[in-house]
This record gives C-alpha cells, sequence and structure tokens, in this order.
C-alpha cells in the first residue's frame, strides 16, 4: 500500500524560510506526478506545486518566485521549499502523488505564518 508521510510545518513568521518534505513507502519513479496541495481553514484544497517524472514542475501563481519543489529520486523524497512567507500560506499542507491513474495523499503538516 502506497504511503506518503510529509513532515517539516511548522510555526514561521512572515518572510521567514520553510522546507516541507514527503517520503513515499516506494520509489517516487512509480509516480508519473508528485507534489503538494494546501487547505486553509474553510477554503478548499488547491494545488501549490507539481513535479513531474522527468522533472517538469508547475506552480499556483500565489507562490511562484517564492516557493520550489525538488525531488531526490534516491531518497524517495520530494520537497518543497518556501521562502518569504506570507500569513495567507497558513494551511495544512498535503503530498499527493499521482501512480496508475490513482490519487494518494499524505495525511497533512500544519504550516502557520504569523508574528
Amino acid at each position: 500500500q502506497v504511503q506518503l508521510v510529509e513532515s517539516g510545518g511548522a510555526l514561521v513568521q512572515p518572510g521567514g524560510s520553510l522546507r516541507l518534505s514527503c517520503v513515499a513507502s516506494e520509489s517516487i519513479f512509480n509516480f508519473y506526478a508528485m507534489g503538494w496541495y494546501r487547505q486553509a481553514p474553510g477554503k478548499k484544497r488547491e494545488l501549490v506545486a507539481i513535479i513531474t517524472t522527468t522533472s517538469g514542475t508547475n506552480y499556483a501563481d500565489s507562490v511562484k518566485d517564492r516557493f520550489t519543489i525538488s525531488r531526490d529520486n534516491a531518497k524517495n523524497t520530494v520537497y518543497l521549499q518556501m521562502n518569504s512567507v506570507k500569513p495567507e500560506d497558513t494551511a495544512v499542507y498535503y503530498c499527493y502523488g499521482n501512480k496508475m491513474r490513482v490519487n494518494y495523499w499524505g495525511q497533512g503538516t500544519q504550516v502557520t505564518v504569523s508574528s
């Protein structure tokens, strides 16, 4: 059974940085795409960033030039580097993987941006 485990969520001040990690229970080469979504209280879950097996990337407009998604195939891990964070980045961040047209989700990690 596929498992995605996130870590790295924390309380961070506006303008600060944070790195989220998502470790998969199997080789991430098995996934067509992996990425991050987020859900703030009272809002729908939204795409943050996606990376494909060929390392193509796509970002939400709200995080472009601030967040960077990357992958370490040897560690079966996908990262989200978050820089210049803003209060509106506060949300639960979920790791996502698409394998054989099936979507898999992690349990989520809380990111709170506040002074």
